[in-house]
């Protein structure tokens, strides 16, 4: 039986048609005023300045407001905590993001932990992490924020499952890690150093492909039935996992592109609106 496809890009859409009533029934009771996402792009790498257009493309797709910010390659970490404190105290903005990598003479995770808890709808800073983890209100890691509702979208079940994340990043990899376990999965977190990491993948009931490397994880190593997620990826459309060998073998699975990706964006744009109600409600 062919497996269930876990199909990221259908479920955004349908997310999207469905936060554009919430931002226009938002403008209705705010004078016009709608939730407005900043960006802060730092240098001019291209690829981020794409991803960037991307987000910005998303807020204008459910009515939204975005509010891009391009900063010198040569901008120092105190120059851009300064930028983030500016919006911090801008009560006009909802979210603010934070386009990773910056540049090297920049400590990324400073100006992370810079941006404050309420407008921290990528999920980066420490706060938010620990506050998400103790099963406290914060908003989610973007990346795993949205796998988490891509599995819920299609009922697979969680609780009691065993859950295998490859990669211990702290933006994916280890909040994910976090999200499965407070739905009562057991969880193994493998990374470089892990020892057999064939058998331990061969134990998922779930798992997350989070390594970064394309097509590591091979599919011979993934047992029939399991449910696989690769949020992966690389040059030639192909993800961490070894998929094609797998959709008549496992019981569904994320493609790549087209599966973990669009979930992160709209993700992002989700807790921005849920960010703007809180603010423009008041």
């Amino acid at each position: 039986m062919p497996a269930l496809i876990l199909d990221g890009k259908a479920v955004a859409a349908e997310t999207e048609a469905e936060l554009l009533e919430r931002v226009n029934e938002l403008k209705a009771l705010a004078q016009g005023k709608t939730p407005i996402l900043a960006t802060i792009l730092v240098g001019d790498d291209p690829a981020s300045a794409t991803y960037v257009k991307m987000k910005g493309n998303a807020c204008r797709r459910v009515g939204m407001e975005s509010l891009a910010i391009e900063l010198p390659k040569s901008t120092t970490t105190d120059q851009l905590r300064e930028k983030i404190d500016e919006l911090n105290n801008n009560s006009e903005v909802h979210g603010i993001l934070l386009q990773h990598p910056v540049p090297s003479q920049i400590e990324e995770r400073l100006c992370f932990d810079n941006i404050a808890l309420e407008k921290d709808v990528d999920g980066v800073t420490c706060l938010g992490f620990g506050r998400m983890s103790m099963g406290e209100p914060a908003y989610g890691c973007a990346t795993p924020q949205g796998i988490m509702r891509l599995l819920e979208y299609y009922e697979i079940p969680i609780e009691g499952k065993h859950a295998v994340i490859v990669g211990r990043s702290p933006i994916l990899g280890k909040p994910m890690a976090m999200m499965l376990l407070q739905k009562n999965a057991t969880i193994t977190i493998c990374h470089s150093r892990t020892k057999d990491l064939p058998k331990i993948v061969g134990e998922a009931d779930i798992l997350v492909g989070a390594v970064g490397k394309p097509e590591f994880l091979r599919a011979e190593w993934v047992k029939s039935d399991a449910v696989v997620v690769d949020a992966g990826y690389h040059p030639g459309g192909v993800g961490d996992i070894e998929l094609k060998a797998l959709a008549d073998k496992v019981s569904a699975y994320t493609p790549v592109p087209g599966g973990v990706g669009p979930m992160t964006i709209n993700t992002l744009i989700k807790q921005t609106v849920d960010s703007g109600e809180k603010s423009l409600r008041n």
